[in-house]
């Protein structure tokens, strides 16, 4: 009824800034872009053997899980990952499978790591995607480097970013959920954690104490327990692959949900959203929900 698609557009070319900004943003809309990085060096240039040359023995943040699911709900608690420090070089044996580990390895790190960590690699891709940067009259906040095995999954949430998710090499599964969904999603609050690794390599969960607690999404999309939450049934997700060379416009509020092929390389821009009637739309929309529930 909000004009909503079935599936996730596809476009044949980037479009021009006024054309995106009209069609797609400001309506708040999702599409596949094609064709809008076949100009990247990346592309052709980003194999493991030419990471390993270029960026090999640097220490870099690696995320580690002992399942996959990083800054997720887990017992009770929001879990964040293991933030380890790590020959890159390293990371690549693990998910080349050259070394075994039982847990799971993920390139994630979200303050503009491409820019931060693997500056030897901006050469190869872009600082900003020109016409999104003139539609928006504002650069990038962050740009992000993600590799990592296919066990490493992104758990339902949403973010105050209009992204551009570009894929490299492999592919991206979406599940994405409109703002207007936010009435049959549930958000609790959990006490915060992080992984630790003791001694004998397992992991041990441990409080963040000190910190407030987080608003969480605890459902799983791909197995919801309609039980626990009935409303979700009335929720309607839409999937999508993104393969290499496509860019997802994944725009501000929509709730999204991650999985990937093994090894898969993506490049994403995040650019901040504008707090302007949407954004209003979204905080009442959400003020009701919580309204709702504790009557």
């Amino acid at each position: 009824e909000l004009g909503w698609p079935e599936s996730i557009p596809y476009l044949d070319r980037p479009p021009s800034p006024l054309e995106f900004y009209r069609e797609w943003v400001s309506p708040n809309k999702p599409c596949i872009i094609r064709n809008a990085i076949s100009h990247w060096p990346a592309l052709k240039k980003w194999t493991s053997a030419y990471l390993r040359e270029v960026v090999g023995p640097k220490v870099v943040s690696v995320a580690v899980t002992p399942n996959g699911y990083a800054d997720a709900v887990f017992q009770d608690r929001f879990v964040m990952p293991e933030e380890r420090q790590m020959p890159f070089m390293d990371f690549l044996d693990i998910v080349e499978k050259k070394v075994t580990s039982p847990n799971v390895f993920y390139v994630q790190k979200q303050c503009s790591n491409l820019t931060e960590e693997f500056p030897e690699l901006v050469c190869d891709v872009q600082p900003d995607i020109p016409w999104m940067s003139e539609a928006l009259g504002k650069k990038p906040d962050a740009v992000n480097f993600w590799l990592g095995e296919s066990a490493a999954v992104t758990s339902l949430h949403k973010d105050h970013y209009e992204n551009l998710y570009c894929v490299v090499s492999g592919e991206k599964c979406f599940l994405l959920h409109p703002p207007s969904d936010r009435p049959f999603i549930p958000y609790e609050l959990y006490q915060p954690a992080t992984y630790h690794v003791s001694e004998d390599g397992s992991f041990e969960i441990v409080d963040e104490k000190t910190a407030e607690k987080v608003p969480w999404i605890p459902l799983d999309p791909l197995n919801p327990d309609l039980e626990l939450y009935p409303e979700y049934a009335q929720a309607k997700p839409l999937q999508c692959t993104v393969k290499a060379g496509e860019m997802l416009y994944l725009p501000s509020l929509w709730f999204h949900h991650v999985q990937q092929s093994h090894g898969c390389i993506a490049v994403n821009f995040w650019y901040d959203m504008e707090y302007d009637i949407k954004y209003s739309y979204y905080q009442l929309l959400d003020c009701l929900t919580k309204t709702v529930k504790m009557r």
